[in-house]
């Protein structure tokens, strides 16, 4: 399934809300959560991780990962758990209007 315009930052804001992790992890960890639902290729998730990066939303350092290669971990910042709870009460009430719309009767 493709990802709507404008989720993929809440997806990897949600995937690092627990722990950080780098950024196969994070796809990873998206794959699992929605049972496979959304798959995030590699190049929509670098410039998003990037950009999530530049807003200060998340903190990227490089460290070894699992298997002693070279990885760069990602972490939430404060600023990024504020942006977080934003983007999830948006999503809740874009959800919330979209399933009104659709079943209603007419």
């Amino acid at each position: 399934m493709d990802i709507l315009q404008g989720t993929l930052d809440l997806l990897i804001l949600r995937a690092l809300e627990l722990e950080p992790m780098h950024g196969v992890g994070v796809a990873g960890r998206i794959e699992q959560v929605t049972r496979g639902a959304f798959l995030v290729k590699p190049g929509s998730l670098f410039p998003a991780l990037r950009r999530l990066e530049q807003q200060g939303w998340i903190e990227g350092e490089w460290a070894p990962s699992e298997n002693n290669r070279r990885a760069r971990y990602y972490k939430l910042t404060r600023a990024g758990r504020a942006q977080l709870a934003e983007e999830k009460r948006n999503w809740y009430r874009l959800t919330s209007a979209m399933n009104w719309m659709l079943e209603s009767e007419g």
